[in-house]
């Protein structure tokens, strides 16, 4: 079992910048790869990231590719999502994922998401 508790959401404006974290506790977490969604309302649940479990490898999502960056802190148990270049329709619930397969397949692990609001 792997608890996922994400932080670092909150209000900023269009241009902004945030950085989520994504603490773990449970079973090793230098051995799962971590994803970062993000659902909005009335949307679907969408793929922002990835990470590979040794952090050498990451993807992002169209919609962030360039704007966004992942990070882990296998010392820490943590994720980071850094949101730059933040714009209205990044505001979502944002939610980390773990598993243990690369590329993930199936996400097992869900934390219970973190409030992102850009306002233009």
């Amino acid at each position: 079992q792997v608890q996922l508790v994400e932080s670092g959401g909150g209000l900023v404006q269009a241009g902004g910048s945030l950085r989520l974290s994504c603490a773990a506790s449970g079973r090793t977490f230098s051995r799962y790869a971590m994803g970062w969604f993000r659902q909005a309302p009335g949307k679907e649940r969408e793929f922002v990231g990835a990470i590979h479990w040794s952090g050498g490898s990451t993807y992002y999502g169209y919609s962030v590719k360039g704007r966004f960056t992942i990070s882990r802190d296998n010392g820490k148990s943590t994720v980071y999502l850094q949101m730059n270049s933040l714009k209205p329709e990044d505001t979502a619930v944002y939610y980390c994922a773990a598993d243990a397969q690369w590329p993930p397949v199936e996400y097992k692990y869900w934390g219970q998401g973190t409030q992102v609001t850009v306002s233009s």
